[in-house]
C-alpha cells in the first residue's frame, strides 16, 4: 500500500526543514570516514597502549585488517534493566572471534534509575544524565581504535544518550543491543491500587513495599510501557536492533542468540566489506519519522517528545511537536500496554509484539518501509518474529494478534488517532498523553491551585485542600529551573481525587514520563516558568482549560489583566545531592521541544 498522505507530508516537511543541517552532518561523517582518525593511522606507541590489555586478541589486532568492535556499556547492577549486561562483553568477544573480528570495552556510561530517584533530589539530575551519557559515549569512541560499535543500554535516558553520542561518530556501523524485560510480577493494576491506598493512609509502608517488590522483582527492564520500553520500540522501528530483539526476556537462549547475531552482523557491515552501513546514514529523516509513528501507534512515553528531537538533532535532523501532532491525526492506536491497558510488555510480546505492530503499520501505509536498517534495506524484516529452530535463529510471520485487548490490526484500532496531543494557548505549548485517559476527561475546566514543588501538592492533598474540581499547576520544574524531574509522586494523589469523582488535571513545565496514566496531564509546558514562561503568571483560583479535544491550554483570564500581571518569583536553586555540579546545564538548557539540553544549545541547536 502507498504511504499515507499525511505521513508523506510530514516526512517531506522534516526533510525540507532539515536540509542545511542534514547536509552538513553527512559531510561531517563522510569526512570522518575518509580523513578522520582510524586505527592504521595511529602511532605504534598509541596502538601499544590500546592493545596492552588484550592478551587473547593482540596478535589478531596488530595487522589492523579485521574489525575491532567497541563495546559501550551502561552496565551496573543497581539498575535491574542493565544488570544482565554483566557478562555480555566477555561473551561478545568470543562471538566476535567467531566472525573474524575482535571486541573491546571502549567505555562505560552512567545509568541512573529514575525508579530509585523518583520524588527525591537525585531526580533533578535525571534529564541531564542523558547528555552526560552522550558525552561519555563520545569519549569512549574518541580513541580511533574501532571500526564499529555495540551499544549496550535500555532505560530512560540511556538509549537516547548513547544514540546522541554515537551519531557524532556516525561513519561507524553500530547496533544497539537490549537485554530484555524482567518476567511478569504482580499485575500493574494491583500495584497501582496499593499505591493509592497508601496515599489515602489505608495501607502500611510494609504493605506498599511488598507490593512494589512483587512488581519489580528481578533482572530486566520494568514491565510497564514507560520510557525504557518505548526506547526499545523505537530502536526496532528505526531498524537499529537485530529484528525482534526488543522484548525477549534475559537469560533465555533466544536472547543470547540475538546478541550473538548482532555481533556477527557488526562484523559484516564495516567499511572494509561490501555491505557498509554507517549509523549516520541509517538514522535518516524517515527513520526519525518512524520513531514518532511508533510512539503514537503504541501509546509510548511522552519523554520522547524531548528525546527524539534531541536524537534527531545529533544527526542534523529537525523534528518538532507540530510534526507529532500532525502524525497523531493519521496514526491509529493499535496497542494497549500498561498504563494504557492491563497487559505488561510480556503480554504485549506474547500477543505479537513489535513484529505485529511493524507489519500492520507497513501494510497499512502508515510507516516507512524503505529505510536502511542494520540488518538490510527493508523494514519488513522487522515485521517477523525471532525464533529458534533448534540452535538456529530464524524469523517467521507473527500471524494474527493473540489477544485483541492488547494488539489490534490497523484496520480495527483502539482509536483512529495516536496517543498524544499538542496543546497551545496563553499558557504556552504543552503535550498530553491521552491513550489512557477516558474520553469524557479529555477536557477539564476548573480553578487552579498553584505549587512550586511535588511536596507542596502532597501536603495539600493530605490536608484535604484538593477535594474539589481542580487543575493542579506545578511550575518551576523545567530544564532551567531544576533539571525537569519527573513528577510521578503526584500520580497516586491525583488518581485518588479522580476516583472520588472530581474533575482533575495537572499542568506543569516538568515531566510525567511514559507511566502517566488516567489523569489528564499537560506536561513539558514551554516556555518554562523560569525566565518568563506563562505558568509564572497563574494565580490560585484562575480558571484553566485543558482540552485534548480542541488543543487548548489556556487561563481564562481577561487579556488586559493577564498582560499586566507580574511573574511569580522563582525559588532559589537547590543544593546538595550533586545538583550544583549540573548548574551549567540548567543555566544554558534550551526548551523541552528542542531537547532540554545545554549541550545541544551550545552546538547551535
Amino acid at each position: 500500500m502507498s504511504l499515507h498522505a499525511a505521513i508523506a507530508a510530514v516526512t517531506d516537511r522534516v526533510i525540507e526543514r532539515s536540509k542545511p543541517t542534514r547536509d552538513a552532518y553527512l559531510a561531517l561523517i563522510r569526512h570522518e570516514r575518509d580523513s578522520g582518525i582510524e586505527r592504521p593511522m595511529l602511532g605504534c606507541a598509541n596502538l601499544a597502549h590500546g592493545y596492552a590489555g588484550t592478551d587473547e586478541d593482540r596478535d589478531a589486532m596488530k595487522p589492523g585488517t579485521a574489525m575491532n568492535i567497541g563495546i559501550v556499556t551502561a552496565y551496573n547492577d543497581m539498575l535491574s534493566a542493565h544488570a544482565p549486561y554483566y557478562r555480555y562483553p566477555e561473551q561478545m568477544k568470543i562471538w566476535a572471534r567467531e566472525a573474524g573480528a575482535t571486541a573491546q570495552v571502549a567505555g562505560g556510561v552512567p545509568a541512573m534509575c529514575d525508579g530509585v530517584t523518583q520524588g527525591y533530589p537525585g531526580m533533578e539530575l535525571s534529564l541531564f544524565s542523558r547528555d552526560t551519557i552522550a558525552m561519555s559515549t563520545g569519549i569512549a569512541l574518541s580513541h580511533g581504535m574501532f571500526e564499529g560499535a555495540a551499544l549496550l543500554g535500555i532505560c530512560d535516558k540511556i538509549v537516547p544518550g548513547l544514540l546522541m553520542g554515537a551519531l557524532r561518530f556516525g561513519h561507524l556501523p553500530m547496533i544497539l543491543i537490549p537485554a530484555g524485560p524482567m518476567r511478569t510480577g504482580i499485575p500493574n493494576k494491583e500495584k497501582a491500587r496499593v499505591r493509592e491506598l497508601y496515599a489515602e493512609g489505608k495501607a502500611t509502608r510494609d504493605e506498599l513495599l511488598e507490593a512494589e517488590i512483587a512488581a519489580y522483582h528481578g533482572k530486566g527492564t520494568c514491565t510497564f510501557y514507560g520510557t525504557a520500553n518505548s526506547n526499545q520500540m523505537m530502536m526496532e522501528v528505526m531498524g537499529l536492533h537485530m529484528p525482534g530483539a526488543a522484548f525477549v526476556n534475559p537469560g533465555t537462549k533466544l536472547r543470547q542468540e540475538l546478541t550473538r547475531s548482532a555481533v556477527h552482523q557488526l562484523a559484516r557491515i564495516g567499511w572494509k566489506g561490501d555491505d557498509y552501513r554507517p549509523l549516520g546514514e541509517c538514522v535518516d529523516e524517515k527513520a526519525i519519522v518512524n520513531a514518532a509513528i511508533g510512539l503514537l501507534a503504541t501509546g509510548g512515553s511522552t519523554n520522547h517528545l524531548i528525546h527524539l528531537p534531541a536524537i534527531a538533532a545529533c544527526a542534523g535532523i529537525v523534528i518538532d511537536w507540530d510534526d507529532f501532532d500532525r502524525l497523531s491525526g493519521a496514526v491509529p492506536l493499535i496497542a494497549r500496554v500498561y498504563p494504557n491497558g492491563s497487559a505488561d510488555v510480556n503480554g504485549f510480546e506474547d500477543a505479537g509484539g513489535m513484529p505485529f505492530v511493524i507489519r500492520e503499520l507497513i501494510d497499512a501505509g502508515l510507516m516507512h518501509r524503505d529505510i536502511r536498517t542494520v540488518a538490510g534495506d527493508d523494514l519488513a524484516d522487522y515485521g517477523k518474529t525471532a525464533t529458534l529452530d533448534g540452535d538456529t535463529l530464524s524469523w517467521v510471520d507473527p500471524g494474527e494478534s493473540k489477544d485483541d485487548t492488547i494488539l489490534r490490526p490497523a484496520s480495527a484500532p483502539f482509536s483512529p488517532e495516536g496517543g498524544f496531543r499538542i496543546l497551545a494557548g496563553n499558557l504556552g505549548r504543552s503535550c498530553i498523553k491521552v491513550s489512557a485517559v477516558e474520553r469524557d476527561r479529555w477536557t477539564i475546566e476548573a480553578p487552579a491551585r498553584v505549587f512550586s514543588t511535588q511536596q507542596q501538592v502532597q501536603d495539600a492533598f493530605k490536608a484535604g485542600e484538593l477535594d474539589r474540581d481542580v487543575v493542579v499547576v506545578v511550575r518551576f520544574q523545567g530544564p532551567r529551573a531544576n533539571g525537569m524531574p519527573e513528577l510521578h509522586k503526584l500520580t497516586p494523589p491525583l488518581g485518588v481525587l479522580q476516583n472520588r469523582g472530581f474533575r482533575v488535571a495537572l499542568v506543569t513545565d516538568g515531566r510525567m514520563s511514559g507511566a502517566s496514566g488516567k489523569v489528564p496531564c499537560a506536561i513539558h509546558s514551554s516556555p518554562e516558568a523560569l525566565g518568563g514562561g506563562p505558568l509564572g503568571k497563574v494565580r490560585d483560583g484562575d480558571i484553566i482549560r485543558v482540552s485534548a479535544e480542541t488543543g487548548e491550554l489556556v487561563a481564562l483570564v481577561d487579556p488586559a489583566e493577564w498582560a499586566a500581571r507580574e511573574f511569580a518569583p522563582a525559588p532559589a536553586p537547590a543544593m546538595g545531592t550533586g545538583r550544583e555540579l549540573f548548574s551549567i546545564m540548567r543555566d544554558r538548557a534550551n526548551e523541552a521541544e528542542r531537547g532540554g539540553s545545554a549541550m545541544l544549545a551550545a552546538m547551535g541547536w
